[in-house]
């Protein structure tokens, strides 16, 4: 059954906060979308970290979020693109490589990595 929820955005880069009604059965990211907002984003896809938020109230539910560990969505954290309001919301957005590197900086950065050989290229 379609229910209609409040969802609050609280940007924390620029301290702007956002609030619209929208369907329980749409992703959030894209109901903003339709009432003109322009929300950071990517893949759409619940890939990639572009429009995290953590949540601050209220429930949502985002199982197609594969570009968060299961560990991180306990922490509050939430992909708008793939997210859907189960309950009034209020979130606020991440800066832009946050939660980036909290789901994969442990990969980065700590040598396990090789410089690949030149590519050598034949010539016709």
């Amino acid at each position: 059954m379609k229910k209609t929820f409040t969802v609050t955005i609280k940007n924390k880069d620029n301290g702007k906060v956002y609030q619209e009604q929208v369907n329980s059965d749409e992703y959030i990211l894209k109901e903003f979308e339709k009432k003109g907002f322009k929300l950071a984003f990517s893949c759409r896809n619940g890939c990639c970290t572009s429009c995290a938020v953590k949540v601050i109230s209220g429930t949502l539910q985002q199982p197609e979020a594969m570009g968060l560990s299961q560990a991180l969505k306990d922490k509050g954290f939430a992909l708008l693109c793939v997210a859907k309001a189960t309950s009034d919301l209020e979130v606020e957005t991440t800066h832009e490589d946050e939660v980036y590197d909290l789901q994969f900086g442990q990969y980065f950065g700590r040598g396990y990595t090789r410089v690949a050989p030149p590519w050598e290229f034949e010539e016709d």
